[in-house]
């Protein structure tokens, strides 16, 4: 058996990218798995695994230190919605709430990590293991932009510079310059899917990190289902930041932005 490595686990296929990636590095996987959020699939995937409720530190704490393990990762989406109203904290989640001046994302992950390096397990950025899970530069696929178009993504950049630094999302919906959604609770399918009804057919979706971007957690991620979205949306153009947005089965998504007609460009 290889050396142990958690894994804290939420939705979507990150954390399966990063079990097998683990893996084939000759890491043990244990995973703690958030219920409502995770895949069960994951558990065919790892040596071990744990199912808690969102906001139970405690417990994930005491399920990793008991696998052995020294390090972990987190890696998966927690609905912001979810997080809000239906959190069960135990003892841990109740000491990281009430040691925090405020509820936003990155306080609240920095202060998530923190309690788990003070009870023995260091929090590691999961890009680490799958590097080639993040985005290039560049057009990576369909046709090269309008000057419109870029001159929409640079606006997005803006806007979504300004979002991230007050911790509020990092999506930014725009059309012919004007802003017509940005992410804030709902997530980014739902801020695509507004920008849709409002604008109509056209958009550009820009989405960054975060100025002050922990990189061990909540990087950016875009994915086939993305790109569905905006299909249903109309929108055109898909901008992500190059070496720091994660592309969640990257192949399939860029046959899909062909097959679709949407242009995907990285910087």
């Amino acid at each position: 058996m290889g050396a142990p490595i958690g894994l804290i686990a939420g939705g979507g296929t990150f954390p399966f990218l990063f079990a097998r990636a683990a893996k084939a590095q000759g890491l043990t996987v244990h995973a703690v798995a958030h219920r409502g959020e995770a895949d069960p699939a994951l558990a065919g995937e790892v040596a071990s695994i744990t199912w808690v409720r969102l906001g139970q530190a405690q417990a994930i704490l005491r399920a990793l230190r008991g696998a052995g393990v020294e390090q972990a990762v987190m890696a998966g989406g927690i609905g912001r919605v979810k997080s809000l109203t239906q959190a069960w904290p135990d003892a841990g989640g109740w000491k990281i709430a009430l040691g925090m001046r405020s509820l936003r994302d990155d306080e609240l992950l920095r202060a998530i990590a923190r309690y788990f390096e003070e009870g023995g397990v260091r929090i590691v950025a999961p890009t680490d293991f799958v590097p080639q899970v993040l985005a290039g530069s560049g057009l990576l696929a369909g046709a090269a932009l309008t000057d419109r178009e870029a001159r929409d993504v640079q606006l997005g950049h803006e806007v979504a510079t300004a979002l991230g630094r007050a911790d509020v999302g990092q999506t930014v919906i725009v059309k012919d310059g004007v802003v017509l959604a940005v992410e804030a609770v709902e997530g980014t399918d739902e801020a695509i899917r507004r920008a849709g009804r409002l604008g109509g057919a056209g958009a550009v979706v820009v989405k960054r990190c975060k100025p002050n971007q922990d990189l061990r957690f909540d990087l950016p991620a875009v994915g086939p289902v993305t790109l569905e979205v905006m299909r249903e949306a109309k929108a055109r153009v898909l901008a992500i930041e190059a070496g720091r947005t994660v592309l969640l089965d990257g192949p399939e998504l860029l046959r899909l932005a062909r097959q679709l007609g949407i242009s995907v460009v990285g910087a």
